[in-house]
């Protein structure tokens, strides 16, 4: 009888152990998968402050970059509708691509840039190419 409980002890811890070692091993379906090769774009919203005095646009703005190493540059330009009048202006920003070691925390990034036009036109921004969301101060 004693045999009987000890043959029956030693299969519990057995089956312990076993199940346990099964539930610890990591299986290969939970293992990381790599990152599709699908980029879902981002809409940059661009805030601006335009202040117009003696027929020049001063333009200040931000956005938010990547990480504060992140540069933006502002080049500023007239649009014109079908009949060549002057219907905006146009901010295209450039942000360059990071190559350094740099704290990878989204950071807000001013600009100016100035231009000579017409009073009240609506201003529209592009980052990077992309179309921007543009609220003004």
């Amino acid at each position: 009888m004693n045999h009987t409980r000890l043959w029956t002890i030693s299969i519990i811890i057995a089956l312990v152990i076993i199940v346990g070692f099964v539930l610890s091993v990591p299986h290969t379906r939970d293992a990381v998968q790599a990152p599709s090769q699908e980029t879902t774009t981002i809409i940059p919203i661009v805030t601006v402050h335009d202040v117009f005095k003696k027929g020049v646009h001063t333009i200040t703005g931000s956005l938010n970059a990547p990480n504060a190493c992140t540069a933006i540059t502002a080049e500023t330009s007239l649009t014109s509708d079908e009949s060549n009048a002057t219907s905006g202006i146009l901010i295209q920003l450039s942000m360059s691509e990071d190559t350094g070691i740099c704290l990878q925390l989204p950071t807000r990034v001013n600009f100016t840039t100035t231009i000579s036009a017409p009073a009240l036109l609506p201003i529209t921004a592009t980052v990077n190419g992309l179309v921007a969301t543009t609220t003004t101060l």
